[in-house]
C-alpha cells in the first residue's frame, strides 16, 4: 500500500467556500476509486483560502482484477448457417479484446447468447489517478465561475499550482497551463516559498513548518477557541462564542492567531446586541464579558499572521473598530430621539408586497391579528383583559424600527432595537419582548420566541404574509420559496406546540385572510384557504417524518384533521407507539372495515348518518354487547379526550376491539329490514366518529 496526496493550490476564496470544497473533493475522490477498483483506506481532505488537499493515507498500487462475464449478441444473430461467426460475433469479440475461440455459448433467461470471460482491473494506479484527478477538480461547484487569461478552464478562483504525489513519484497531469509537480506554496508572507516535497512522508511536516499554514479547518478552529479561552481568562472575562462566525474566521486564516483588542468604556452605553453586531459582522471579532454576563471593553480578533510589532497591529485593528462604534453610537442617539409615531407615518412609504399595500398596513394587520389571538388565549394563558390592547401594540409597532437609523445599518438588528427601543419609551414588557422576539423562529434550528408576546407577534406576521402571498398566487413550487413561506408555516406549528397554544388553525388562517381589504386577488380566498391547509399539512408531514415518525403513521395523524396543531404531537405519539403494538394490524384491519362500511354504505341508507341509535332494535348478544361497550367508553373517550390522554384513549380502542370483531363475525350490517339496517349502520357511525378523531385508519395500509 501506498499513500497519495493531491494538493488544488489557488487565489484566496471565499471563507463560506472553503468546507464545501473539502466536502465535495472528498465525497468525488472516494467514489472515484471505489469505482476504479482501487482499494484504499478513506479519502480526508482538507481545505483553507488558498489550497483544497485530498489526502488517501492507504491506497494500492493496482486495480483490484476480476473475472466478468459478458453476454454479446444471441448466438442466432453471432453464428451464420455453416456455425461460422457473423460479424456480428467477431466485432463482440475484438470488443471485449478476447480470441474468437474464448467464446461461448450461455443461456439466459431471454434465449442463448454469446458471452466472453473478461478479466477487468489490475491496471497500475499511478496511470488511474490523473483521470481521477482532472474529475474531482472539474467537479467542484461554486455560484459562480471564473476564467482568467486566455484560459477555457474555469474555476472559483484562478489556480496557481498543482501537487500530485503517490508517495515519491510525481503523479503527472495537466489542467491548462498547469502541470502537476512536488511543489507547493505556504503563508504568503511568513513562508511563500515554493517549497519542495520529496514524498507524501513529508507533506504535513512542509506545510506546518515551512509554509507555515495550519491545513486542518479542525485545528484552526481549536486554536482560536484555546487562545481566545486564555487571553480572555487573563482579562477576567471569558469570549462570547458565536459558532457561524468561529466557522468563518477558521475559513479566512492559514495560520490563526487570536489578538485581544480594546475598546473606550464608552461605547458600552451602547445595546449588547449592537455592540456585538458591529464587531461580528464588520470586523469578524468576537466580544469579551465578563463574569455578570456583561461586556467588556475588549474584544478578539484572528490574525492571518505573526505579527513583528502586536501593538501596531493591535492599534490598527482598534481604530477601524471605534469607527464602527462611533457609527453606531450615532445611530443610536439620533434613534433615540426619535417617537414610534415618526417611524409609523414613514412605514406609509414602504411597500410591503406589491398589491398588499404598504407595511404600515402589514402593521395594522398584525395589530389586528395579536389582538384576536389574545383575546382567543385569554384566560388559558392567562391574558387579562386589560393586557390585549398590549400586544394588539406589539403587533402594531413590530416594524416600526424598520425605518430606524440604525436598522438602516444593521438590517441584522430588526426586531430587537424596536423592542429595546420600545422598553426605553416604557411601552413595557409585552410591547417590547413582542417586538424582540417577533422573527423567531429564524430556522428549523433555532428557538421559538420565549415570551408569550413573541409567539403572537411572530405568528401573526407569519401568517398574515403566507395569507397574502397564497392570495396573490405566489406559492412555493420545488426549491423556489422567495418568500419563505415553509419557514413561516414551520414556525407557526412549532410557535403553537411548544407554548401550547389552544389556537384552531382554521380560525387562524381565516382571521389571517380577513385582515386584508381592498385587495385585488388572483386566487379567490375560498380556493386559496384550501391551498394554504393543504400546505400546513404538507409542512407538519415533513417535520414529523424528519423526527423519526414512520410514514403512514403520521399520515393517518393527520388524517384525523390537524386543526389543532397544539395536540398533535401527543396523538401522533400514542398513535407511533400504538403501531408497535402485537395485535395492531389486526385492529387496524377491524376499525378500517368500520370506516368503509359507513363510506360506502352510508349513502345507500336513504338518509343521512348521524351516528344516534336505539339499543331497543339490537338482535342478539352480539349487537347488543357491542352497543353496551360503546354506551360504557363513550363518557371516558370523551373525558380522555378533553384532558389530552391520547394514549388512554387508543388503550380504549383495545378495550372496544373484541365486542366490535364479535359484531363483525356474527351481524349483518346491510340485512334487509330498513330500520335495523339504518340502526345498525348508525352504530357503526358513532364507533368511527369516534375513530375519526384519533386517526385515519385507512391510511394505515397493512
Amino acid at each position: 500500500m501506498a499513500e497519495f496526496i493531491l494538493e488544488i493550490g489557488t487565489e484566496e476564496m471565499p471563507a463560506r467556500f472553503v468546507p464545501k470544497l473539502a466536502a465535495e473533493l472528498e465525497g468525488v475522490f472516494a467514489k472515484s476509486l471505489d469505482e476504479a477498483m482501487v482499494e484504499n483506506g478513506g479519502v480526508k481532505c482538507y481545505a483553507t483560502p488558498r489550497r483544497i488537499t485530498a489526502h488517501v493515507a492507504s491506497i494500492a498500487l493496482k486495480q483490484h482484477q476480476e473475472e466478468e462475464t459478458v453476454t454479446g449478441p444471441p448466438t442466432r444473430i453471432a453464428y451464420d448457417a455453416e456455425g461460422n461467426l457473423t460479424k456480428a460475433g467477431q466485432g463482440f469479440a475484438k470488443t471485449q479484446g478476447v480470441s474468437e475461440d474464448a467464446l461461448f455459448k450461455m443461456e439466459t433467461g431471454k434465449g442463448e447468447y454469446l458471452a466472453a470471460k473478461k478479466t477487468v482491473g489490475g491496471g497500475n494506479t499511478v496511470d488511474i489517478l490523473p483521470d481521477i484527478c482532472i474529475k474531482g477538480i472539474e467537479s467542484l461547484s461554486f455560484p459562480k465561475k471564473m476564467h482568467w487569461g486566455d484560459y477555457d478552464f474555469t474555476f472559483g478562483r484562478p489556480l496557481r499550482w498543482l501537487l500530485a504525489l503517490l508517495d515519491d513519484q510525481v503523479v503527472e497531469f495537466t489542467v491548462e497551463n498547469l502541470t502537476t509537480g512536488r511543489e507547493t506554496r505556504g503563508h504568503r508572507v511568513m513562508g511563500h516559498g515554493p517549497h519542495v516535497v520529496n514524498s507524501t512522508a513529508d507533506y504535513f511536516s512542509v506545510i506546518k513548518n515551512d509554509c507555515k499554514v495550519v491545513i486542518d479547518p479542525e485545528e484552526r478552529k481549536k486554536t482560536i477557541i484555546a487562545e481566545g479561552d486564555r487571553l480572555a481568562k487573563e482579562l477576567g472575562g471569558e469570549i462570547v462564542w458565536h459558532a457561524g462566525l468561529l466557522e468563518e474566521v477558521a475559513n479566512l486564516v492559514e495560520y490563526p492567531k487570536p489578538l485581544i483588542g480594546d475598546i473606550e468604556a464608552l461605547y458600552l452605553e451602547l445595546p449588547r446586541e449592537v455592540l456585538l453586531t458591529s464587531m461580528q459582522s464588520h470586523q469578524k471579532s468576537f466580544g469579551v464579558q465578563g463574569p455578570d454576563g456583561k461586556l467588556m471593553p475588549h474584544f478578539l480578533t484572528t490574525l492571518n499572521i505573526e505579527p513583528l510589532d502586536v501593538a501596531l497591529v493591535k492599534k490598527g485593528w482598534e481604530r477601524v473598530l471605534k469607527a464602527r462604534l462611533e457609527d453606531a453610537r450615532f445611530f443610536w442617539e439620533a434613534d433615540c430621539k426619535v417617537e414610534f409615531e415618526t417611524w409609523l407615518d414613514k412605514l406609509e412609504n414602504v411597500v410591503f408586497l406589491g398589491p398588499l399595500g404598504s407595511v404600515g398596513d402589514k402593521s395594522r394587520r398584525i395589530e389586528t391579528l395579536c389582538g384576536k389571538l389574545a383575546e382567543v388565549l385569554g384566560e388559558s394563558k392567562s391574558i387579562m383583559p386589560g393586557e390585549i390592547e398590549k400586544y394588539a401594540m406589539a403587533g402594531r409597532l413590530a416594524k416600526a424600527d424598520l425605518v430606524s437609523e440604525m436598522v438602516i445599518e444593521f438590517d441584522s438588528l430588526q426586531g430587537k432595537m424596536g423592542g429595546i427601543y420600545a422598553e426605553l419609551a416604557g411601552k413595557g414588557d409585552i410591547v417590547s419582548q413582542g417586538i424582540y422576539e417577533q422573527y423567531l423562529p429564524a430556522g428549523p434550528d433555532t428557538p421559538v420566541p420565549s415570551s408569550l408576546a413573541g409567539a403572537l407577534v411572530s405568528m401573526a406576521d407569519k401568517v398574515d404574509t403566507m395569507a397574502g402571498c397564497f392570495g396573490l398566487g405566489k406559492v412555493p413550487t420545488g426549491a423556489n420559496d422567495p418568500y419563505a413561506l415553509r419557514r413561516c408555516a414551520l414556525g407557526i406549528s412549532r410557535i403553537i406546540m411548544e407554548h401550547e397554544l389552544d389556537v384552531d388553525l382554521d380560525v387562524l388562517l381565516r382571521e389571517a385572510q380577513g385582515a386584508y381589504a381592498d385587495v385585488k386577488w388572483k386566487v379567490e380566498q375560498p380556493e386559496a384557504f384550501v391551498k394554504l391547509k393543504d400546505f400546513f399539512g404538507q409542512r407538519l408531514r415533513a417535520l414529523f417524518i424528519g423526527h423519526g415518525f414512520e410514514t403512514r403513521v403520521v399520515d393517518a395523524a393527520l388524517g384525523a384533521g390537524f386543526n389543532d396543531i397544539r395536540t398533535l404531537k401527543a396523538r401522533l405519539k400514542a398513535l407511533s407507539e400504538f403501531s408497535k403494538e402485537a395485535d395492531f394490524e389486526q385492529a387496524v384491519l377491524t376499525f378500517k372495515r368500520a370506516s368503509n362500511i359507513i363510506r360506502k354504505q352510508g349513502n345507500e341508507a336513504g338518509q343521512t348518518l348521524t351516528g344516534s341509535y336505539d339499543a331497543d332494535l339490537f338482535e342478539g348478544e352480539h349487537e347488543q354487547s357491542f352497543g353496551s361497550k360503546l354506551e360504557e367508553i363513550a363518557p371516558r373517550f370523551d373525558d380522555l379526550w378533553e384532558s389530552g390522554e391520547f394514549g388512554g384513549l387508543f388503550g380504549l380502542l383495545g378495550e372496544l376491539r373484541p365486542s366490535v370483531d364479535g359484531f363483525f363475525d356474527n351481524v349483518m350490517v346491510m340485512c334487509d329490514d330498513a330500520d335495523i339496517r339504518l340502526n345498525r349502520l348508525n352504530l357503526l357511525k358513532a364507533l368511527v366518529d369516534r375513530l375519526s378523531r384519533l386517526a385515519d385508519f385507512n391510511a394505515l395500509q397493512v
